[in-house]
């Protein structure tokens, strides 16, 4: 019984203590109480302590708000004033990271070009030559990849690697029956005169040579170009249909031929083709896919290059070709699809026929385009005396072929194969 007293006593204490509360909380909001009536704006009468004003309880909670506010952000002050005084004087542990040097992507840097001077030539057991219509096998103890340098040890030396002349000897041997390769020809006459589309006489007049490339692929247009006034030259692509009998129809209509043999472009998102000739391809597999192209179709003087802006600047590359090609006797047309091609250079220092084109008649493809650059070939010829003009079987440029042709001769020039300037140029008729 004495606790539940206890706890009604507490119970009604508590009870008083909220109401009063609450009563001085109204008074305190309207300035009005029960027992004082309306007091003035900044005081109120207590209820037990007689007539003593007291300040509002509402202004002394703002001040204790404002000065915990200030505290706590002095507090803070100091703490990062005191943290940052510690952390100046501690030093904090250091980490290196080494960055490794990143090569940049397609990018070969080759070495210094050196004056073509090898001469090694492989042979088979017993001091046989090699037949020069087979694939070269691959050594088993030397490694005859080209020297390349990487960016990633700059300060490594390859050692100089001793490269054997993939190019046998000139040989009395008749080829194989089942190559393709070469045509008979009469002794000591190279390859690219014994196959030389015949020439009209020039008479001193200025000389000009239209050498049509890209074909193959569509027979329409192959035979569209070889349906053209004779003599132009015509070149196929070695992975080209049908090519065997384009070639022989070529020939009897009194056409040139050449294989247009595809190289690697500087730009790598071209396809330049199957057996293409790549800057990544050691010596030896060079010489397998020209071999390839070789026994594709006869007939031919000699090569020029499709793309092949990167192919045509690499040294070690282009000095296969052009020993490939003085071997059999055969020419190189550089199409000069990059500014730093060393193909002529190549080609002169080994004693390799060779010829550059002068003019690009279908580069812009538009009719007007082409006649204006057939206009700058008959200017460079008139100067020169000769000139050499590479397009391709479009339409635009076959139409505008069409109409040129026939009165060329007219105006004083004279339509020629493209072995016929290059037998003027070396002098050999």
């Amino acid at each position: 019984m004495a606790i539940k007293g206890r706890i009604a006593q507490y119970s009604m204490v508590l009870l008083e203590t909220a109401a009063n509360y609450r009563s001085d909380r109204v008074a305190l909001l309207t300035g009005f109480d029960d027992d004082a009536g309306m007091l003035s704006e900044h005081t109120r009468k207590p209820r037990a302590s007689g007539d003593v004003p007291v300040l509002p309880r509402r202004p002394g909670r703002r001040r204790r708000l404002l000065a915990g506010v200030a505290f706590v952000f002095a507090a803070g002050i100091g703490l990062g004033a005191l943290l940052g005084s510690l952390l100046a004087k501690t030093e904090l542990p250091s980490v290196q990271v080494a960055l490794e040097p990143r090569e940049a992507p397609h990018e070969v840097t080759t070495r210094a070009y050196r004056p073509p001077v090898r001469d090694f030539r492989p042979t088979l057991a017993g001091g046989q030559s090699e037949p020069e219509t087979e694939p070269l096998k691959r050594p088993d103890a030397p490694d005859i990849v080209a020297e390349v340098e990487t960016r990633s040890t700059p300060h490594t030396l390859a050692a100089p690697v001793t490269q054997p002349d993939l190019e046998p000897a000139t040989r009395k041997e008749a080829p194989p029956q089942t190559a393709a390769l070469p045509q008979v020809r009469r002794r000591g006459t190279p390859q690219w005169l014994a196959n030389a589309a015949p020439s009209p006489a020039a008479n001193e007049r200025p000389m000009i040579a239209i050498v049509i490339d890209d074909l193959g692929l569509s027979q329409k247009r192959a035979r569209r170009t070889i349906a053209l006034p004779a003599p132009i030259t015509l070149g196929f692509l070695p992975y080209g249909h049908n090519l065997r009998k384009l070639a022989k129809e070529t020939r009897e209509a009194g056409h040139e031929l050449i294989i247009h043999m595809n190289m690697e472009p500087k730009d790598h998102d071209v396809d330049p083709g199957p057996k293409a000739l790549l800057t990544s391809l050691d010596p030896i597999e060079i010489h397998n896919r020209l071999l390839w192209a070789f026994k594709q179709f006869d007939g031919y003087i000699g090569i020029n290059n499709h793309m092949g802006s990167r192919f045509t600047e690499w040294p070690d590359g282009m000095e296969v070709v052009v020993k490939a090609l003085k071997r059999r006797g055969l020419l190189y047309l550089d199409s000069v699809t990059g500014t730093k091609s060393v193909g002529p250079a190549l080609a002169r220092a080994h004693g390799t026929a060779y010829a550059s084109r002068d003019v690009f008649l279908d580069h812009d493809r538009n009719a007007e385009a082409v006649v204006r650059q057939l206009a700058q070939t008959e200017r460079v010829a008139r100067r020169r005396g000769y000139a050499i003009a590479i397009g391709h079987p479009h339409d635009i440029t076959i139409n505008a072929l069409q109409k040129w042709l026939p009165d060329v001769a007219d105006r004083g020039f004279a339509i020629v194969p493209l072995s016929a300037i290059v037998r003027r140029r070396l002098g050999e008729g």
